[in-house]
């Protein structure tokens, strides 16, 4: 890990502790999650607790404490996307990525989530990949989509 790149964020927001979520956000965006190591030096800069930056890193589903892969697929499983084929298009995205939703694959390329609902019903089944929906997706388009991703 890069403390450089963790001190220029921090210093972006001038050190202040109420900016808290938006360096680890920025954090996030860079590497993908929160290392500890990151963690700790956002700390040490901001004179946060430890116990504090936990609490908030585990607490907002936009960030995750452990590697995640570079590609974010979210399959949704709504009510809309769900009639329309959804379950087979999951399936599909979890052949050919080898991943269930909840993982990352071990190169660390994608992570899979479902989600119940991307907003875009119309366009059903749908999947989201680096936040660009895709829609009315088949299980035979699953992997050029998935391949766009390389």
């Amino acid at each position: 890990m890069d403390t450089a790149s963790i001190d220029q964020i921090i210093d972006r927001h001038q050190g202040e502790a109420s900016s808290l979520i938006q360096v680890l956000l920025e954090i996030q965006r860079e590497y993908h999650w929160l290392p500890q190591a990151a963690l700790r030096e956002v700390g040490r800069k901001l004179k946060v607790p430890m116990a504090r930056i936990q609490h908030v890193a585990t607490f907002y589903k936009a960030f995750s404490v452990v590697p995640k892969g570079r590609h974010r697929v979210h399959v949704c499983v709504g009510t809309a996307c769900h009639v329309r084929g959804a379950m087979r298009v999951l399936e599909s995205v979890q052949d050919l990525s080898g991943i269930a939703p909840g993982e990352t694959d071990l190169e660390h390329k994608f992570s899979l989530e479902t989600v119940n609902c991307l907003g875009c019903c119309a366009l059903g089944p749908v999947i989201e990949i680096d936040g660009k929906v895709h829609g009315n997706v088949t299980k035979a388009g699953i992997a050029g989509i998935l391949g766009r991703y390389e």
